[in-house]
């Protein structure tokens, strides 16, 4: 029988860029995970990441043990990222980088943003196989906002309701599979290790 106790998600904001549009995205997922009895969120911002210049390695994981931590406690992952020139900042691989074994077997659920019609469907297909690498299981439900500039007002309201049932669906599957892979980590993970 799989648990239904909210899953533990947190929501990773992708680009330090000034001005940016994504920084209403995120927040606005980070409510609608809020309003459900099903998910426990908690905001990262790469912003807050002193990210070193010229050493990386797992022993570096130390450095951010905010992230180290609330990682190792995660069912799952948002990642809201921006599409620039077709892929995705580079700041967001290097935070994710900063972790491996803590990622394996946890759902993660990607969130595309850009200024064009697309909404990021470019940067997603690009991510897929680095979260993979990291262990990560990839829902098949993102979430993507095209021409995120008319999307939200100056305070970040949403101002297209139809984002609300495409989120709804988006965190539906997040859920299922952060609980299916939690059950999968609880009581399998020992026979294959």
């Amino acid at each position: 029988m799989i648990e239904h106790s909210p899953v533990n998600i947190p929501v990773l904001l992708g680009t330090p860029r000034k001005g940016r549009q994504s920084d209403h995205v995120a927040r606005w997922v980070l409510k609608k995970a809020e309003e459900r009895k099903d998910i426990e969120p908690q905001l990262f911002d790469v912003r807050d990441f002193d990210l070193p210049a010229d050493h990386y390695g797992m022993e570096i994981k130390d450095r951010f043990p905010e992230w180290r931590d609330a990682i190792i406690d995660a069912d799952g992952l948002i990642v809201v990222t921006p599409e620039y020139n077709h892929g995705y900042p580079g700041t967001i691989k290097a935070v994710l980088d900063l972790l491996l074994k803590e990622y394996i077997h946890k759902a993660v659920g990607l969130v595309g943003v850009s200024a064009g019609p697309w909404g990021g469907t470019r940067v997603i297909e690009s991510l897929v196989p680095a979260v993979r690498e990291l262990g990560l299981a990839v829902t098949f439900t993102d979430l993507n906002f095209p021409k995120v500039g008319d999307k939200f007002d100056d305070e970040g309201n949403l101002l297209d309701d139809s984002f609300e049932k495409r989120a709804d669906s988006f965190f539906d599957e997040l859920v299922w599979m952060a609980r299916t892979l939690r059950w999968g980590r609880e009581n399998l993970d020992s026979e294959h290790h």
